[in-house]
């Protein structure tokens, strides 16, 4: 209607001009309202109805967004602790509700336990459970979202000369391959300001001074582990944290391990040791700690969990839900 107006008024010429000019005004005006109306509309939608452009979404635009949206994380709740014994006095190790996000996944959520001096504590929890990362979090190599881990009741990165305190092996092969066993410990002695003298005492406990010469890329699998071990025991550290320390080695090397382990415990040091091979596991620790999920499942003295019968096995099954 509009239109025809304006036509109509240019038609009667000059003289009506001024009835043009409030023609197009009154256009004008009503275009205005027209949009201000369908702003207000707009912004009383809830904002999942909204597109780009403030165009309603069409099929495909909601197919789109459906397919592009972030999924819904679903996480298990934990079942109740084997054990609630208190925590000791003088813990060596302490997390306390120990979290790490990474966006939407908690790697570790809400973890509490403590580690007392003498003991050998089995990490248990399937694969992707939150081992490494909390091995990672106690060591100062990644950040807590929440909580707190200390070592010695202190921050890994706030302790004096950590290396002299704690010792780790979390992955076998850090080696430079180019490099002898002998030269790599030289190096790590010399960045941690520990006198060389002790790259050779650490080669003859861990049994590799025959092949202390030879370039690590030579070296096995197992013998990569255990020189991964000499590298922790540099600085005589009264705490020890193993990953998976037993893959790679051959039955005698898992007997020495073991040995060394239980002797290490028997002199005051404490272990923290995560491991898949729970028979192994069984015949070494005094205690276990299983998650899964970045939460706590179980803490207890090894004794306790296995009682009535029930092998380290038949627990770990049953609380990771596991059973086939």
């Amino acid at each position: 209607m509009n239109n025809r107006l304006l036509i109509a008024a240019t038609e009667h010429g000059s003289g009506h001009g001024g009835v043009l000019i409030v023609l197009l005004v009154i256009a004008l005006v009503a275009g205005l309202v027209y949009l201000v109306r369908r702003r207000r509309r707009l912004d009383a939608e809830p904002p999942e109805r909204r597109v780009a452009g403030n165009k309603r979404p069409t099929t495909h635009t909601r197919k789109t967004a459906e397919a592009t949206a972030l999924p819904t994380v679903h996480r298990r709740p934990s079942p109740a602790l084997t054990s609630t014994q208190p925590l000791p006095r003088n813990p060596v190790v302490t997390a306390t509700s120990l979290t790490k996000r990474y966006g939407e996944v908690h790697a570790v959520d809400d973890l509490t336990f403590a580690l007392e001096a003498g003991t050998v504590t089995g990490f248990l929890g399937p694969n992707g459970a939150g081992k490494t990362t909390t091995l990672r979090l106690l060591l100062g190599l990644a950040e807590p979202s929440a909580g707190e881990a200390l070592v010695f009741g202190r921050r890994y990165q706030e302790l004096e000369q950590p290396a002299r305190r704690v010792g780790a092996v979390l992955e076998s092969n850090d080696f430079h391959p180019g490099r002898s066993g002998r030269d790599h410990l030289r190096a790590l002695a010399l960045a941690a300001e520990i006198p060389p003298s002790r790259v050779d005492e650490v080669l003859e406990v861990v049994e590799l001074a025959a092949d202390a010469e030879r370039r690590v890329k030579t070296y096995s699998l197992g013998m990569r582990q255990r020189l991964g071990l000499a590298g922790a025991l540099l600085g005589d550290p009264a705490l020890l944290i193993l990953d998976e320390p037993a893959n790679g080695l051959d039955p005698a090397g898992v007997h020495w391990l073991r040995t060394f382990l239980r002797g290490f415990s028997a002199a005051g040091g404490t272990v923290l040791v995560a491991s898949h091979v729970l028979a192994e596991v069984a015949q070494t620790v005094d205690r276990i700690l299983i998650i899964d999920g970045g939460r706590l499942l179980a803490t207890a003295r090894l004794d306790q969990l296995t009682g009535d019968g029930r092998t380290l096995e038949d627990v770990y099954l049953e609380l990771t839900g596991e059973v086939a």
